[in-house]
């Protein structure tokens, strides 16, 4: 089930950057679940991760082999690596071993990832046999094959490529996720990978990551959980054509940034709308605020309410429920009376109570909609942000409690 996402758009190969996918029958037998990523020697390669203390294994050794001048990254499905102790480590390690062995690099140059069920130990074995034949696949062109090669409860594919001129050059920016539950920000159940033949300075990469994934990755919730394992990687080859970008105050920076943040928000937002038993998309904007975090905080206070979120899925203009999220949000010193609130551009609340012309028509035709906007105007100063949420449903429940069945 999934709101509004259609199949994969086009995706451009990336110049220097090739994908391999196989089959391990980690957890289902056929299924692609093992994914190599091939760059070319001299690229720059930058990472943000989960803040779940409890973070899986290939998270921990992906942080510390980012400084090695990476080559590969190996993904697998099925199987989380997480809550594995020592032995996790020990088979997180063996498998980046085994793929250093057979491409001549060493180790630490090779970027694990895992997504699946966690408490399980991580079928290395498993995962090594197969690692010919993901080679033998690799491919500039692959970047569909791949995307579903990460998946895991997802419904569909995500992908999402850009080309733009940039110091008179065409370069592409190309990127992949999956997720669909388990999503909250710091970041979310999610792998994402966007590669691009930009020429960029690691540190000045690593910069452009963290802002577009807080204006996208972070920008979206599902239901609340932060998992252990989500990673986000950014990856620039350097084969176009171009000068290095060096400097985030340049017109090349402000050009590759807005690029990468649209493809960015258009993979997080993918996320959301395949969010599992999603019958809703949801934008919750939140205007007028005093400052940035009281904005988020009454926007999440909203996007995570389970009476809000169940409303939505019967499609019951229940307001009150949404002024009651906004009104426990912590925001402090918060006047209710200047608060105005919309479904759509239908005024349900104005001045703390409800609109004189709202009528309870009027908010059912707007619940029933599957894309809906909540907007919230604090009128408190000029500060504004916007998320992303779903609805809860009964699917959710019967995913997530047949997860491990």
């Amino acid at each position: 089930m999934s709101v509004g996402l259609g199949p994969l758009p086009t995706l451009h190969p990336v110049p220097g950057f090739r994908l391999g996918i196989t089959s391990a029958g980690i957890k289902k037998p056929g299924r692609r679940d093992v994914v190599v990523m091939e760059a070319v020697p001299g690229t720059a390669i930058a990472g943000v991760f989960t803040t779940n203390a409890f973070c899986a294994a290939p998270v921990t050794l992906c942080k510390q082999h980012l400084t090695q001048a990476p080559r590969y990254l190996l993904v697998n499905t099925g199987n989380a690596n997480a809550g594995s102790g020592k032995p996790g480590m020990a088979a997180a390690l063996k498998t980046c071993a085994a793929l250093a062995e057979l491409t001549g690099v060493e180790p630490d140059q090779v970027l694990p990832f895992s997504t699946g069920v966690i408490g399980e130990l991580l079928p290395a074995d498993k995962i090594i046999a197969v690692l010919p034949q993901a080679l033998a696949n690799l491919a500039e062109d692959n970047w569909a094959m791949a995307a579903e090669g990460i998946m895991t409860t997802d419904t569909q594919p995500k992908g999402a490529s850009r080309q733009i001129k940039l110091a008179g050059q065409t370069v592409t920016i190309t990127g992949i996720s999956k997720g669909a539950g388990m999503i909250r920000p710091n970041m979310a159940t999610m792998l994402g990978y966007v590669a691009t033949d930009a020429k960029v300075a690691q540190p000045v990469l690593q910069q452009l990551l963290r802002q577009a994934a807080d204006l996208s990755f972070n920008r979206i919730t599902i239901d609340g959980d932060t998992s252990t394992n989500d990673s986000c990687m950014l990856i620039a080859t350097g084969q176009a054509a171009m000068a290095e970008i060096t400097d985030p105050a340049s017109s090349e920076y402000a050009q590759l940034a807005e690029a990468v943040n649209a493809v960015m928000l258009e993979l997080a937002q993918a996320i959301v709308r395949d969010g599992e038993g999603a019958t809703k998309f949801v934008t919750v904007q939140v205007n007028g605020g005093g400052n940035r975090n009281e904005c988020l905080d009454v926007a999440y206070a909203v996007a995570h309410s389970p009476l809000i979120k169940t409303a939505l899925f019967a499609s019951d203009p229940n307001w009150g429920r949404i002024l009651a999220a906004v009104g426990y949000a912590g925001v402090p010193d918060l006047d209710v009376e200047r608060i105005d609130v919309y479904l759509d551009e239908v005024c349900i609340t104005r001045n703390g109570g409800r609109a004189a012309e709202y009528t309870e028509e009027q908010g059912a035709r707007v619940m029933a909609q599957a894309e809906i906007t909540i907007r919230i105007e604090l009128g408190r100063g000029e500060f504004s942000e916007t998320i992303w949420t779903t609805d809860l449903s009964h699917e959710y429940v019967r995913i997530n409690a047949e997860y491990r069945t």
